[in-house]
């Protein structure tokens, strides 16, 4: 796999993270028993470029809480953030795993199935978060609803079997028979 002409496949993730990728998986990975802003607070620390020593000079501490704190309103979960994330439902917790993919302010996102398992209300809602992006952000998303992913991409990729049968944008994806056909069946 290549990353901004640089090959990336052995690379470790925190050397990914630093060259401008973020990710989501498609099962929730977070800190349970940690606070939101705790654990917005850690990937901040983890994903930090400079070398984190403990005798930093305690401002740096407020900035590192001031932008968790930032990630958390951009996933509208500021006023949970000093609730433990196993309080979360399952859609918040999608939310908080959003705002740690953010903190690293990637140039590269990749969401690997944002939307399986949450209600339609949970659903328009991350959606509308993603959409919101900053446009400088590449996001690269597996998503099995079509809808989502018809209304967030400007550019989808269909598979079937593991063989990718369209490239093309939403309306060519949408009027496209090949890919009616395997959706759909017989119309």
């Amino acid at each position: 796999m290549s990353l901004f002409g640089r090959d990336v496949t052995h690379l470790p993730e925190h050397r990914r993270t630093a060259l401008g990728m973020g990710r989501t998986f498609q099962t929730s990975n977070v800190f349970m028993d940690l606070s939101l802003l705790e654990n917005l607070v850690l990937a901040i620390i983890g994903t930090d470029r400079r070398k984190w020593v403990m005798h930093r000079s305690v401002g740096t501490f407020e900035a590192v809480r001031a932008k968790a704190r930032e990630g958390l309103e951009l996933v509208a979960l500021a006023h949970r953030a000093n609730d433990a994330a196993k309080f979360l439902s399952y859609g918040e917790r999608r939310q908080l795993e959003l705002a740690l993919a953010l903190n690293s302010d990637p140039r590269v996102l990749f969401l690997d199935e944002p939307c399986a398992g949450l209600s339609p209300s949970e659903r328009h809602s991350i959606s509308r978060m993603i959409g919101e992006l900053p446009r400088d952000i590449t996001v690269l998303m597996i998503e099995h609803d079509m809808d989502v992913a018809l209304r967030l991409a400007d550019r989808v990729t269909v598979l079937h079997r593991g063989r990718a049968i369209l490239e093309g944008t939403p309306t060519e994806v949408q009027t496209n028979p090949e890919v009616r056909e395997v959706y759909f069946g017989h119309v």
